[in-house]
């Protein structure tokens, strides 16, 4: 698992292109694992800090108790222009001073939860004339490009 900042230093054209595509939109779907296994879809807005992508949640929202059980989550960007965004990993539930250092004012009245993403992988696919292309990062696996018709 990875921070954004790892990231950005392993392949820093893709992480600009992926933060692009979160930064061009407010909302997201982020995808969680219900005590049952089955996914559950929730809109959540992203945010940069420092060295990490982090979300939050209102508080005892099902998408943060889904979290609290289970960190593995995956968010995907608003569709639109620059390509299809996507990010996994496992989300760790930010508090005291770590997660005054996230807050950006834009949070729900009242207390939250907050998030930042370990990241498993990244993935930005994109057409270009007759051809699908999927370029794919795992930390140390470095960038991989797939191209398909």
């Amino acid at each position: 698992m990875a921070t954004w900042k790892a990231f950005e230093d392993e392949a820093g054209d893709l992480a600009a292109a992926i933060r692009g595509r979160f930064e061009a939109e407010k909302t997201h779907v982020l995808a969680t694992v219900r005590r049952d296994g089955s996914p559950r879809v929730s809109g959540s807005e992203v945010g940069f800090h420092g060295p990490d992508l982090s979300f939050g949640s209102m508080l005892g929202a099902r998408k943060a108790r889904d979290l609290q059980r289970d960190g593995r989550c995956a968010i995907h960007a608003h569709p639109g222009e620059g390509g299809d965004a996507k990010v996994a990993g496992v989300a760790v539930e930010l508090s005291g001073s770590e997660k005054a250092a996230h807050t950006t004012g834009d949070e729900p009245p009242g207390d939250f939860h907050a998030f930042r993403l370990e990241l498993t992988e990244a993935v930005l696919t994109a057409v270009e004339g007759d051809e699908l292309i999927v370029t794919l990062w795992r930390p140390g696996e470095g960038v991989r490009e797939f191209r398909r018709r």
